[in-house]
This record gives C-alpha cells, structure tokens and sequence, in this order.
C-alpha cells in the first residue's frame, strides 16, 4: 500500500521544517497525538531520533514506535516502523516556491510475514481511505499550525 498527499502552506521552507521535526512536541499541533515519548535522541541533527507515539487513530487508541533513518535538513526526513509483521516507511517532503511551501506526506506500508501479506490483501482497500484522511487531517493540522500567530 502506497499513498501521498500534499498540501500548500504560507511560509518558508524553513518555518516548515522546524514544525515538522519538533517530534518532542507535535501533540500541539497534530491533533490526532495523544501523546510522544522520545526513546532516543541523537546528539546532532535528527536522524536516529527515536520516539513512542500514541495517536487517535480511526476512533482508537494506537501507538507505534518510529524513528527517523535519514533527511536532508530544509527538504525531507524519512521515519520507519515496523509492527504486526510489516514494515512502515513514510517521508515527508518540503518544496518551496513563491512563499508557499509544499508539504507532501508518503507512506509506505510493506508486509514481511505470510499473515502480514495475506491481511494486506484482504484489508488494503479499508484501510486506505482511512489512511488518507489520517495523512490529510495531519497535513492539514500542519498547515494551520504554521500559518496561526501562534504558531
């Protein structure tokens, strides 16, 4: 299963960026967060940076660990999961022009195990109209939080 949405937002690349990889506190702009729980935390920039999330997710409670394995400070970083025998992977991306900044949101999910696969098949179309509303609701979240005051 494969999805990517973006959104338009008015601001710099660099206002952008600074939201989205202020993992420790994207409970206050992501309002499907529940709460985050930094595990581990690299020295210098984010890659590495590992973390607990628990989310409003579809009406219910779930929580996943992730971590960040690359980025490109000011154009993307890619976040990995795995879980219920298949891997996530999702990257968001940034692309500037005029003042507006693109966000765009990717996620990947790749099953590893034969019940993995076989549950992938059966509930691939259920579950991907629930993940994009998920992936819209936090682009737009995003959005709204960098182009508020107070944000």
């Amino acid at each position: 299963m494969q999805i990517s949405e973006s959104i338009d937002i008015k601001s710099s690349k660099m206002r952008v960026w600074s939201v989205i990889t202020d993992i420790e506190n994207a409970s206050t702009w992501l309002s499907n967060i529940i709460s985050i729980e930094i595990i581990d935390s690299p020295d210098n920039g984010i890659n590495g940076l590992k973390w607990k999330e628990v989310r409003n997710f579809c009406g219910k409670e779930a929580s996943e660990v992730m971590w960040i394995t690359d980025s490109i400070e000011n154009e993307h970083y890619r976040v990995r999961a795995e879980s219920h025998g298949a891997v996530y992977l999702s990257q968001l991306s940034l692309a500037e022009s005029d003042g507006t900044t693109t966000l765009t949101m990717s996620f990947r999910a790749e099953p590893q195990t034969f019940l993995a696969k076989l549950l992938s098949k059966i509930m691939t179309r259920f579950v991907l109209n629930s993940m994009i509303k998920e992936i819209q609701k936090d682009l737009t979240d995003i959005k709204e939080y960098v182009e508020s005051a107070s944000g």
